[in-house]
């Protein structure tokens, strides 16, 4: 009872399970779930490689049953269970999931699809070709050994691995409290970096970079990017992005196909279709009439077939953003260093995996040393067992017994007892000339192989020089092709604009807010005179003041009165019906309250060379680089600074070699080059570009292309086109001329527009009816007529906003309108006054 007590320990219950804890979790680092930075291998894995060498599972022979192998691996090296062994053998034989193959596997292996590999009992396994050079020089002493699990044999402590293996192969693995993932390369690439890495150990991350440009899986498919890789590349951590490969087949009917053949790495294929299905039963996707699976032994492909309404791009879009089509690869390059956990960058890894083949090559070279000697010791004592042969005879015939003669040739030839007992050893045969001959040559020729791999040992650049020249015979018998594709640019998530049809549109903004988007085939082209349609629901104060036709993926640029500028995107304002009345564009933007938007354009690409030109209701302009206004804020930014009382009328796009027009409400008209006005900055308030009446102010601003009419429209209804010849160039700053005879009947001009007369026109009253009509349908008439009637108004209703749209194709026929046109083309007094730039 005693005995028993002293027996007993009193420990603290927290510090053993804090001991215990990390004993384990050492355990599973080193011993399980981490590569050695030398040959790449986890130790499951080197103990499979070399069981099989041992057994001669060499790929020069047959193939062996896996489950003998699975059994020497577990009965010899590896207590663990047989399932895991195997399922590690499988891994190394599948070609989806290994970029090169360790084990040829004989069988069914499994597949992408998820399926598993058929029993151990059933499946045959050797080394592949390439494992062989995982071994290579394993017999000539370049590795230590260990005590394997109970001592009873010795299993090597890393392989010598005479290629880079982490890195070609990659690596992923979950310890305790750390875990690692390296992506698989491309074997030339990697091989090409360590040999540059030979040559320069003062090399960047960056110029390895273009050595070896990124991952190359197995699966192929695309990488988007380069700066999840050159993160982690340098930082041994980052994230990269995986994309199927696909494109887009146009049928004979006009129907589109989407193939599929390559996926992300370690994707599921079947359960990759199953999510596409799921999806288009849920609606979430739509536009997908088929999908089938036709993947055979030729390789992967995917069939999509598109619906005939449906964008197959947008389509495709959508599922890179709700599948695994796209998915994103973390990169944590965590791998063993002398024993422990160290996160590496590319750099690094090379010249870790360099030092080891030096230390390879040092240690297979002392070994030949050492067996060039030995073997070059006892020619030697051939040699003169050879020149005294007969002497020799006599002492051996002389002896009693071997241990004697063995002694006598020691003393009397000072010979070591190797060489004596290889005299003793030589057989009768060696004794005539051409024997005695090789010898001599034999002799000689370890001679120079001595005196080579002492020089190999005392110059590490001849070590260096046998490292290249094997590993550029490896990289030259087992080169293939980069299977994955790096896409450069700047990849992230998929942006919205992806997933969303590029359509045109008409954008709607009333004065009182509301903004709506329609296609533009909601307005039917009608003869000019016609009722118009109803194309927005307003209240009876409120009507339309901005109507643009434009592109669901352009940017909207949003100008207010004050001066300040917003952004939206096509596609971010929403679509309601026609007779709608939309959306508050406060809801959108983040206008204050006595602020309203003056100017709307539409934008595809901000570049330098391209300018907006503003004009202000007192006949302020300005002109400023569309580029500094690509990056607004949410909040808007200031467009530019307006002086008292003033505020934005219109804004136009320009290359900076147009011409400009501008309107005002009394029928005055100027025509300038915009060169009169220098480009300035966003915050500049501008310059004079039409000197006003007192009673007068800008109702209109045009940028002319080319060889356009000027189309006026005045509040009543009337309209008119007259030749932009009748309008002579002015310098900046004038009155203008005259460009409509303004009476009570016409009314004053409400919209200036510079037409080609292919385009249709839209006007807009203040209650929200709205008319399309060809340009063309209406008159060309002189600077001083009233016009023609565009529009039939009701009573106090006038024309509040006139807009330019692309030209729509009519429907149908529509009958004359019944109610008579009416035609002013009176010849209107000049001006009392002279123009003071005439």
């Amino acid at each position: 009872m005693q005995e028993e007590r002293q027996q007993i320990q009193e420990i603290n219950l927290s510090t053993e399970m804090k001991t215990s804890f990390l004993d384990y979790a050492m355990s599973v680092i080193v011993s399980r779930a981490l590569p050695d930075v030398r040959d790449g291998l986890k130790p499951v894995h080197r103990r499979i490689l070399f069981a099989m060498n041992e057994l001669g599972n060499t790929a020069d022979k047959a193939h062996k049953k896996s489950a003998r192998i699975v059994g020497d691996v577990i009965g010899k090296y590896h207590p663990h269970g047989d399932s895991a062994v195997y399922e590690a053998m499988v891994r190394m034989a599948q070609d989806f999931n290994f970029r090169y193959m360790l084990v040829d596997g004989h069988g069914n292996f499994g597949s992408v699809d998820g399926d598993p590999a058929a029993a151990m009992r059933y499946t045959e396994a050797r080394m592949s070709k390439l494992a062989m050079e995982m071994l290579r020089d394993i017999n000539k002493d370049t590795i230590d050994y260990q005590d394997n699990y109970d001592g009873s044999e010795k299993e090597p402590v890393v392989l010598p691995a005479r290629f880079p293996n982490l890195l070609v192969n990659g690596a992923s693995g979950i310890a305790v409290g750390m875990a690692t993932n390296i992506p698989p390369h491309h074997l030339g690439e990697v091989i090409d970096g360590v040999l540059a890495v030979s040559r320069n150990r003062d090399i960047t991350i960056a110029e390895l970079m273009e050595i070896v440009p990124g991952p190359d899986f197995p699966t192929a498919g695309q990488i988007l990017g380069r700066s999840g890789i050159r993160r982690a590349y340098e930082t041994g951590r980052g994230s990269i992005t995986l994309r199927a490969k696909s494109f887009i087949e146009e049928k004979a009917n006009g129907r589109q196909t989407i193939i599929i053949n390559e996926i992300p790495y370690q994707v599921n294929k079947a359960k990759l279709i199953e999510k596409i299905a799921e999806l288009v039963h849920d609606k979430k996707i739509e536009g997908i009439s088929d999908l089938r699976d036709e993947s055979d032994r030729n390789g992967m492909r995917i069939v999509i077939e598109v619906k005939r309404d449906a964008n197959a791009n947008v389509l495709l879009n959508n599922l890179f953003k709700l599948t695994a089509l796209q998915s994103s690869f973390g990169i944590n390059m965590l791998a063993l260093v002398d024993g422990h956990p160290k996160v590496l960058n590319l750099k690094q890894m090379l010249s870790h995996y360099l030092d080891h083949q030096i230390v390879i090559i040092r240690r297979r070279t002392e070994f030949e040393l050492r067996k060039a000697e030995a073997r070059a010791h006892i020619l030697e004592g051939l040699r003169i067992a050879l020149d005294h042969i007969d002497e020799i005879i006599s002492l051996i015939r002389a002896s009693q017994t071997t241990d004697i003669a063995r002694q006598g040739l020691m003393e009397r030839f000072n010979l070591s007892e190797k060489q004596a007992q290889a005299i003793l050893d030589m057989r009768l045969q060696r004794l005539t000339g051409l024997e005695r001959e090789k010898i001599e040559e034999e002799y000689q020729e370890l001679i120079k192989l001595i005196a080579e791999l002492k020089a190999i040992l005392a110059d590490e650049e001849k070590v260096l020089d046998i490292i290249r020249e094997e590993l550029t015979e490896i990289k030259e018998r087992f080169y293939d092709k980069r299977r994955t594709e790096i896409i450069s640019g700047s990849f992230g998530e998929i942006e919205d604009e992806d997933l969303i049809p590029e359509q045109s549109i008409v954008i709607s903004l009333t004065h009182k807010g509301y903004i709506k988007r329609l296609p533009a085939d909601t307005y039917r082209s009608q003869r000019r005179g016609g009722r118009g349609v109803q194309g927005m629901g307003t209240n009876e104060d409120d009507f339309v003041e901005h109507l643009l036709s434009t592109s669901t993926h352009n940017t909207i640029l949003f100008f207010s009165n004050k001066g300040k500028v917003y952004r939206l995107k096509g596609y971010e304002i929403p679509e309601f019906s026609r007779t709608a009345k939309g959306i508050p564009i406060i809801n959108l933007l983040e206008i204050e309250k006595d602020e309203w938007i003056n100017a709307v354009i539409p934008v595809e690409e901000f570049l330098d060379d391209w300018y907006l030109f503003f004009a202000t209701k007192q006949g302020v302009v300005k002109r400023s680089s569309l580029s500094s206004f690509a990056n607004i804020r949410k909040g808007g930014l200031i467009a530019l600074h307006l002086r008292e009382g003033d505020e934005v009328i219109s804004v136009g796009l320009t290359d900076g070699q147009r011409e400009i027009m501008i309107g005002t409400k009394n029928g005055m008209l100027i025509r300038f080059n915009e060169t009169d006005v220098r480009s300035m900055s966003r915050l500049a308030t501008g310059v004079k570009g039409i000197n006003l009446n007192e009673d007068d102010h800008v109702i209109g601003m045009e940028i002319i292309e080319g060889k356009e009419d000027v189309l006026v429209v005045t509040r009543h209804g009337y309209g008119k086109r007259t030749p932009l010849s009748e309008y002579r160039m002015q310098s900046r700053g004038g009155k203008g001329i005259k460009t409509c005879n303004i009476t009570e009947k016409n009314g004053p001009l409400s919209a200036i527009k510079a037409v080609t007369g292919e385009e249709d026109l839209m006007l807009i009253t203040e209650s929200g009816i709205v008319i399309r009509m060809a340009v063309d349908t209406i008159s060309i008439t002189g600077r001083n007529t009233q016009g023609v009637k565009l529009m039939r108004l009701d009573e106090n209703e006038v024309v509040s906003t006139v807009a330019k749209v692309d030209r729509e194709e009519e429907e149908e026929e529509q009958p004359e309108n019944e109610v008579a046109v009416e035609e002013t083309n009176e010849e209107a007094p000049e001006d009392s006054e002279p123009d003071q730039n005439e």
